[in-house]
């Protein structure tokens, strides 16, 4: 499975919309399996609507320690940054998972994180065929650039996280396969998973069954 490829620091970023808290919760999840201390730190400072908080339940039952804003899940627009997130770059022993939100205006806050993002970090960017603004791979590469200029990072490889929500079929998932080799070709990065419904019952190397918790994938 690809996780064994993965650095101390996994940040996952994208699209709004595009699936970084869901998959970012089943991540985590699944490195706790081995991993002593696995931390999810919820960055997803401009969309309060889809929330990592919205899956503590499920974290807290699988050891995994979360990272939020206080104001996550609050009807505020901009839920401040949590100040505690810096402990996930300074401590060596925890494997940490970074939710990253709100293309490039949320990337903007890891500017200040640049320096240690260079060092053992693994950055997916998270792309879906089925969302507005990222149907074609040209303007889904055009958001892949302005994510790393503000958050002065540099990708490293992509989910293909394509859904229609609880309406998604093996076929949907499969159709968006070309989709992200495209992305995956204009950019010089390798498809790292595709994320798809453990329910589908898809297997293969090239996918990664997750756990959908809600009805659709924030």
């Amino acid at each position: 499975m690809f996780l064994d490829g993965l650095g101390r620091i996994i940040l996952l970023a994208g699209h709004y919309g595009s699936g970084k808290t869901t998959l970012a919760a089943n991540l985590a999840v699944e490195l706790r399996k081995t991993k002593n201390r696995v931390t999810l730190c919820d960055l997803d400072i401009v969309n309060p609507y889809f929330r990592s908080i919205d899956h503590r339940e499920w974290l807290d039952e699988s050891g995994v320690r979360l990272i939020s804003s206080e104001l996550a899940g609050s009807s505020l627009e901009s839920p401040g940054f949590p100040p505690e997130a810096a402990s996930v770059f300074d401590d060596e022993e925890v494997t940490a998972v970074i939710d990253v939100g709100g293309d490039d205006r949320g990337a903007l806050a890891l500017g200040r994180y640049a320096e240690q993002l260079r060092q053992n970090t693994t950055v997916l960017l998270v792309v879906n065929q089925y969302r507005p603004l990222s149907a074609d791979a040209e303007d889904t590469c055009g958001i892949c650039r302005e994510i790393e200029s503000a958050g002065r990072f540099r990708f490293t490889g992509i989910i293909n996280n394509s859904n229609l929500g609880a309406e998604t079929t093996k076929e949907d998932v499969i159709s968006s396969l070309p989709y992200a080799e495209e992305i995956g070709k204009q950019l010089g990065l390798p498809i790292t998973a595709c994320a798809v419904d453990k329910r589908l019952g898809l297997t293969g190397k090239t996918f990664w069954p997750i756990q959908i918790k809600r009805k659709w994938v924030s």
